[in-house]
């Protein structure tokens, strides 16, 4: 499982998640990161929506703060056409310190990986902030 994060996030974010799940053989990698894919900081989501979808859309899992995905018109048209699936921030995470966002990433990723999986290709979900809340299904 690869997980992607938009320039929404914080490169930090990245690197933690990938230090725990590259021991069970995933990556997770940051936008700013990804020169390989030609990606920058300012990649247009439209353009990393299309390129991953290139690059087996089921293998990626995309976590970004950024509703924009679901309210703008040519993403969200991009987002179903290609298939991927992933989880947004809730807004409460804005305020909250890099560390604890990482904490509560690193918390619930087995729980996060898991559902993700048996989730219909085009699906978004919101990541509470209270880690005992469940996911809610986004309109994409």
């Amino acid at each position: 499982m690869r997980i992607f994060f938009d320039n929404c996030t914080s490169p930090v974010l990245a690197e933690v998640l990938n230090a725990y799940v590259r021991t069970e053989g995933g990556a997770a990698r940051h936008v700013r990161d990804m020169t390989d894919y030609d990606f920058r900081h300012d990649t247009p989501d439209i353009d990393w929506i299309e390129r991953l979808h290139q690059d087996r859309p089921a293998d990626w899992i995309v976590l970004t703060s950024d509703l924009r995905i679901s309210r703008n018109k040519a993403n969200r048209a991009a987002w179903l056409r290609c298939g991927l699936k992933g989880f947004v921030l809730a807004s409460g995470f804005q305020k909250t310190p890099t560390n604890q966002v990482a904490s509560t990433l690193l918390w619930r990723w087995p729980e996060m990986e898991n559902f993700i999986r048996s989730a219909a290709p085009g699906s978004l979900f919101e990541l509470p902030v209270k880690r005992s809340s469940g996911f809610k299904a986004l309109t994409v």
